[in-house]
């Protein structure tokens, strides 16, 4: 094996197109934050965005994009962000998951929604599960497996639409629009349900925005930003912006006006968000790791990510992995080996240099 360092910018239609057909050939992959053009968007924007690419003799077998952070700690593009992370490669492809950080300058390579069937998991990791909608029966067959999932939540969810519609208006969907004014709107909702319920404004950060905005305005086959709209007597109503490969959406950014919260403004538009999209090939839609009641009440299948790291023996990931265990567990660990004993020595050092790095 081979490996080499890119910036996505720097990746042709040789890589691209490889890259994507790679993407194509696996199910496990078939995720829009795994496509080549979420990772070349996101280095546009951000200067940590880096692709390795690994190549067996001539031949590529897989692309490895990360973000790399002080003290050589990796993380996924977009950290924080994404549902959904990961080494794409070729089938029946192996590596050793140390070795590929190393080839990548890296201490640590952390994760939280790692998709499944990678080289990448370790030993020591966590299963998460992701729901869905699955749609590859038709909307039709979604709505009756809902009904019996949910019990009441479908025919409740039409009989609040049908209200909404007899109190305020007429109820019109615009699915998949590109008109950045409804985005705005989308964004200003999101960012009040933030502070609502006292989490970190992500559209506080000017790249994030500027990000969903680039990503609105991509278009292909094989990828494209979706934003849609629920809207009653002309008024916004509720949305949700997220990104597509030809065959699944990714929930990202739902949100709705409050004022309208007795109807499940958000349920009605998940509805007729999963009726658009299988009617536009979608088979998939993935709503993403978390407990979210709306989620329970609408998903029909779940998929599996994983949470964990990986981690060569050295200074960095010493520090980097005392800083998350807990001081009680991290000392009695150590303690109980020469060998974590004379590299925690190590890391201390190491952390007492840079700690004003790692907490910039």
């Amino acid at each position: 094996m081979r490996v080499t360092l890119a910036l996505p910018r720097e990746l042709g239609p040789t890589e691209v197109s490889r890259w994507r057909a790679l993407q194509e050939s696996n199910p496990a992959f078939d995720n829009p934050f795994l496509s080549p053009e979420f990772t070349i968007t996101v280095g546009e924007l951000r200067d940590l965005v880096q692709v390795a690419i690994l190549y067996d003799g001539s031949e590529i077998m897989g692309f490895f994009p990360f973000e790399r952070h002080p003290l050589g700690i990796g993380k996924p593009v977009a950290a924080g962000l994404t549902d959904a992370q990961g080494l794409i490669h070729a089938k029946d492809f192996e590596i050793d998951a140390r070795r590929l950080i190393k080839e990548c300058g890296l201490a640590v390579y952390e994760f939280d929604h790692l998709v499944s069937g990678q080289p990448l998991l370790g030993a020591r990791h966590e299963r998460h599960p992701s729901p869905i909608i699955d749609l590859r029966d038709g909307y039709e067959r979604y709505t009756m497996a809902l009904r019996e999932h949910s019990g009441k939540t479908y025919k409740t969810t039409l009989a609040k639409s049908r209200k909404l519609q007899r109190d305020v208006g007429t109820l019109r969907h615009d699915f998949a629009t590109t008109d950045l004014a409804p985005l705005r709107t989308l964004l200003g909702w999101k960012t009040d349900q933030y502070r609502r319920t006292g989490r970190t404004d992500r559209f506080a950060h000017r790249w994030i925005v500027e990000l969903v905005e680039r990503l609105l305005a991509t278009r292909s086959d094989s990828f494209a930003g979706v934003l849609d709209m629920v809207y009653v007597d002309d008024q916004p109503v509720a949305g949700h912006f997220g990104v597509r490969t030809r065959t699944t959406l990714a929930g990202w950014f739902p949100a709705y006006d409050t004022r309208f919260a007795k109807y499940s403004p958000g349920l009605i538009h998940h509805l007729a968000m999963a009726e658009q999209a299988a009617a536009a090939g979608i088979e998939v839609i993935d709503m993403g790791r978390g407990q979210k009641e709306y989620k329970d009440k609408l998903k029909t299948g779940e998929l599996e990510v994983a949470e964990g790291r990986v981690a060569r023996a050295s200074a960095a990931a010493g520090v980097h992995w005392m800083m998350r265990v807990p001081a009680r567990k991290t000392r009695a660990t150590v303690m109980a080996s020469p060998l974590l004993l004379k590299t925690a020595d190590k890391a201390l050092k190491t952390y007492g240099r840079f700690r004003t790095v790692i907490h910039r």
